[in-house]
């Protein structure tokens, strides 16, 4: 319950990995349109394994207006730098943003409203995807990276941290946290948001509160989109499966089996329409993953991979 007369307080975490375009992201935080009756802080988790973001952050810090908390988290671990803001926060609200994207002027207080009015333990708003001009023409029209939440049967029953607002007061999220397993698969977030939504956690979306993400030029690609599909798809499974067994789980595995076909199947008319055909080729793609996640092969990894110095390249 809040107290007469005292602001609530809402923590803005940001997870980085070498991305200059953080600086981006903290200041379209800065520039963002004030609460009334809030104290809003940025904390910025640093997962590299040196503290390579600390100097941008500690000049930046001095040059925006929002309070910035800077933590060294290492060990390429997206969950480390999840949790890591979660345990660094003792504010009312925790809202998460991606260090690739840009906030929109009135971000949070559509979060904010949102939370307000539905009482959800969880709020979403969309990720729209900015493509550049060489992203190609079938990518661009079918707006495949933008990110919005899925319904099921009239409910959203998982979510994502690239755009959400967690109530830390509901009961559903008290002690919750993101797990170390998928922290270098992904699907952390997925887990996270399935298992709040099973403790009686709802999740409400914001169409208003939407974020800006650029996409480069390594993922405006099919085979990237293809990876992460069938990660989607593993992670989906995973979950599935964890309750199944014998009947149950071969009846999963044949249900997700005749989904990927039926969607290969489909993309066959569509071969001269590239917008449809590989939308029905990714969603097959995914449905491959979860079939994949049901019999339990190991997820792919798709975080902490080598940077392009090292002689890899970061897939997420």
């Amino acid at each position: 319950m809040a107290v007469p007369g005292k602001n609530r307080s809402i923590d803005i975490g940001v997870c980085t990995f070498r991305r200059p375009e953080l600086a981006h992201t903290l200041r379209s935080l800065d520039a963002m349109d004030r609460l009334a009756g809030f104290d809003v802080r940025v904390i910025v988790a640093d997962n590299d394994d040196t503290p390579s973001a600390r100097d941008l952050v500690t000049t930046l810090a001095r040059e925006l207006t929002l309070p910035i908390s800077y933590h060294h988290c290492p060990a390429r671990n997206i969950s480390i730098a999840r949790n890591a803001c979660l345990d660094a926060s003792t504010s009312d609200f925790v809202a998460f943003i991606d260090d690739d994207e840009t906030a929109s002027p009135r971000w949070l207080a559509e979060l904010v409203a949102t939370a307000q009015a539905s009482r959800a333990a969880a709020v979403l708003g969309p990720v729209k995807a900015r493509y550049g001009a060489d992203a190609p023409d079938w990518m661009r029209r079918g707006d495949f990276h933008s990110t919005l939440p899925v319904w099921v049967r009239g409910e959203i029953r998982t979510g994502y941290t690239c755009n959400v607002l967690l109530d830390m007061r509901s009961d559903s999220l008290r002690g919750r946290r993101f797990s170390l397993a998928r922290g270098q698969t992904g699907g952390e977030d997925t887990e996270f948001f399935d298992q709040m939504h099973k403790t009686g956690g709802t999740i409400a979306f914001s169409p208003e509160a939407w974020v800006d993400e650029v996409v480069p030029r390594t993922r405006a690609a099919f085979d990237w989109l293809g990876r992460r599909r069938f990660r989607v798809g593993q992670t989906h499974g995973h979950l599935l499966g964890r309750n199944a067994s014998g009947i149950g789980l071969l009846k999963q595995v044949a249900i997700a089996s005749a989904k990927a076909a039926y969607c290969f199947a489909a993309a066959f008319p569509f071969l001269a329409s590239p917008v449809r055909r590989n939308r029905s080729v990714l969603r097959g793609i995914m449905h491959v993953g979860v079939v994949s996640g049901l019999v339990g092969i190991r997820e792919i990894r798709l975080y902490g991979q080598p940077s392009p110095q090292e002689g890899g390249k970061r897939a997420a």
